[in-house]
């Protein structure tokens, strides 16, 4: 079996057996399938797609290079996961809040993908914080405190470890069978029973298209019914930004307000909707609507800000900036963004302000890049919004380089004006589950 010769059959629009699939995937893992035939075959699929079996099969062989973690010992395993999107920091409040209720929480996590922010990127903005763990810590921190949030480790599906940063750099980001492929593998390697999907829609999101994004949905859900997993997924808006902060220590801040009931109001209503659908998932309670109301209560008795104390302490952070998010890394320069004239916000375009912010060194714009915690932008106005005239609209964080003028403008003009009052956006789109 040779590696070029299934590149091109999936060129052309053929269908990979799984003894194909394994053959890509296994020789890729240890090495043996360089990064330049790996990426023309992701290219491939990206054009070509894939049928549900063949995904299926993909989503097995990737499971296959490495161990499955069993969790049954903890009960019912919940995972959560965003497709990801510009200013997305709904893990760092949920799985806190989740925990904080008495569910067990075991998340990988990743890097940031093209423009959208990865979360294990904003936990590195805490001095400390280690997302490294072995699976041996990872179980053991399980027992002791009940959440974890890691990157992948080197025993759990290793194969999408090095698939995702490769896709993050030749473009192969936004094909549906990839996308599901890495997070459904990551799900059923790290042993959870249920998973909670959040697939968000628009400029700021890899599904563009709300057609796109109900597919995408409706093929995590087949895979997870095929490895016995029970999937819901919420289509969200990813028109504009999520929340007001854009950027690693920026989101950070703004997750640990949310933790203290003072975040944005579309940022609370995800971390409660998800929160209570991880909880009906995991048999904590009858329904969502008491589900919203144990989330509420984590939140008012500061159950869940203690958890993520707890979850920083034990991975090696500094609590104290979970305390004190004055202590978290700030970028040396503010550009405030006023309005010219007083009017509605009209639109955010969500996709240039995470480009910005990438451009601004919060994202990586080639494999390896590092990251500068300290830059990114916030939003003081969401779509509807009226702005007096020289009102500030946005903050631009930035380390004060000449480049840094070019992702200030960008920022200006992701940002579209109208005399007259705009209707708000509407932030859940649609539900799908098995």
């Amino acid at each position: 079996m040779r590696t070029v010769d299934l590149i091109e059959k999936k060129r052309d629009g053929a269908r990979l057996t799984a003894g194909e699939l394994t053959f890509l995937i296994e020789g890729y893992t240890r090495d043996r399938i360089p990064d330049y035939q790996m990426a023309a075959f992701c290219m491939a699929v990206l054009w070509r797609g894939m049928a549900m079996p063949e995904t299926a099969d993909l989503v097995a062989a990737m499971v296959a290079t490495g161990e499955r973690l069993d969790l049954r010992r903890f009960g019912r395993v919940v995972d959560k996961h965003s497709t990801g999107g510009v200013g997305d920091k709904t893990t760092l409040a949920v799985a806190p809040l989740v925990a904080a209720c008495g569910l067990a929480v075991a998340k990988m996590s990743g890097r940031g993908l093209g423009f959208s922010g990865g979360t294990l990127d904003k936990l590195e903005s805490i001095t400390g914080y280690r997302v490294d763990l072995s699976t041996a810590e990872l179980v053991t921190q399980l027992e002791r405190i009940g959440i974890v949030l890691t990157g992948q480790t080197a025993d759990l599906a290793p194969a999408d470890g090095k698939l995702y940063a490769l896709r993050d750099t030749t473009g192969t980001v936004p094909s549906i069978p990839l996308i599901a492929s890495s997070i459904m593998s990551k799900k059923i390697a790290a042993g959870a029973n249920a998973v909670v999907l959040d697939v968000k829609v628009g400029s700021g999101a890899f599904m563009k298209d709300l057609p796109s994004a109900r597919l995408l949905a409706r093929t995590m859900v087949a895979i997870g019914k095929a490895h016995g997993l029970v999937v819901t997924c919420e289509l969200t808006d990813m028109e504009q930004p999520l929340g007001r902060a854009v950027g690693n220590s920026l989101e950070v801040i703004e997750a640990i307000a949310t933790l203290r009931g003072a975040g944005p109001p579309d940022l609370l209503a995800l971390t409660r909707l998800a929160g209570a659908e991880m909880l009906v998932l995991g048999r904590k309670v009858r329904d969502r609507t008491a589900g919203l109301a144990r989330i509420d209560r984590a939140i008012a008795d500061g159950s869940g800000l203690a958890k993520l104390r707890e979850l920083v302490a034990a991975q090696g952070g500094d609590p104290r900036m979970v305390d004190d998010p004055g202590r978290l890394p700030r970028a040396p320069h503010v550009a405030t963004l006023r309005a010219a004239r007083t009017g509605y916000v009209k639109a955010i375009a969500a996709g240039a302000v995470g480009l910005a912010s990438v451009h601004l060194g919060a994202g990586r714009e080639k494999k390896g890049d590092p990251i500068d915690h300290r830059t990114g932008i916030v939003l003081y106005a969401k779509v509807g919004d009226r702005v007096e005239r020289g009102a500030p609209f946005a903050d631009v964080h930035h380390a004060g380089r000449p480049a840094d003028d070019a992702a200030i403008e960008a920022v200006h003009a992701a940002v579209a004006f109208s005399a007259r009052p705009v209707p708000r956006r509407r932030l859940v789109l649609g539900r799908i589950a098995g």
